[in-house]
């Protein structure tokens, strides 16, 4: 197929980020979750009490980050960290850090550089507009939010943390609003993303669709070849 660079954004809860692992497994693809970078920065913010106006401090971090995935886990500056960049806290303050364009712009950086000469599977919610606008393929989740608020609540559960259904769905909503709303680099639908309602559907169900879609195009194209 060559080299493919593979989009998929959509808000928290819709499955993206398991779908696109295993979509990667499947295609033989490097994986690269773009949310762990920001989260990562948002832990040692949050580690370290450093505010969100503290530019300068922030953008140091941000250059000097070194994120390791190996199988599920994710070692920070070689520690592994794959709990602590999950916790509420974290979830509840990585919009706010997100949105800062200093931060952004490193970022994107580094996630272009993950897709080197074989490509990426790459999941997000700027991956199709603006990290890879010209991507192979790009896909576009939503969800029913009651249906997120309790995926959520199952993965805080997942890490031992009981968080009441409510205030997860509290926090969506404030998520979806910073994400959408935010200057730089929003959340949006790229104009030739394929959407897909992942409401009543299986994380199994969510891959065959995007495998079949690229494996269909793909030998659309070489038949015309």
């Amino acid at each position: 197929m060559g080299k493919l660079i593979i989009a998929i954004d959509g808000p928290s809860g819709t499955g993206k980020s398991t779908t696109a692992r295993l979509l990667a497994e499947k295609l033989n693809l490097p994986y690269v979750d773009s949310g762990i970078f920001y989260r990562a920065i948002t832990y040692l913010l949050f580690k370290n009490k450093i505010k969100p106006d503290e530019i300068k401090r922030i953008e140091q971090i941000a250059k000097k980050i070194n994120l390791e995935f190996k199988d599920e886990d994710v070692y920070l500056n070689g520690i592994n960290v794959t709990k602590e960049i999950r916790t509420l806290d974290v979830t509840n303050r990585v919009s706010s850090v997100s949105k800062i364009k200093e931060i952004r712009k490193i970022i994107v950086e580094k996630l272009r550089n993950y897709a080197g000469s074989r490509g990426v599977v790459m999941d997000g919610r700027d991956i199709g507009t603006v990290v890879f606008p010209e991507a192979n393929y790009k896909f576009y989740f939503f969800c029913d939010l009651n249906t997120r608020a309790a995926r959520r609540q199952q993965d805080f559960l997942d890490l031992g943390h009981k968080i009441p259904l409510k205030k997860i769905l509290l926090e969506l909503k404030k998520r979806d609003e910073l994400d959408k709303n935010r200057k730089d680099s929003p959340l949006k639908i790229s104009d030739d993303a394929i959407e897909l309602d992942t409401t009543n559907l299986i994380i199994e169900e969510q891959v065959d669709f995007i495998y079949k879609r690229i494996v269909s195009a793909n030998n659309m194209l070489n038949n015309e070849l």
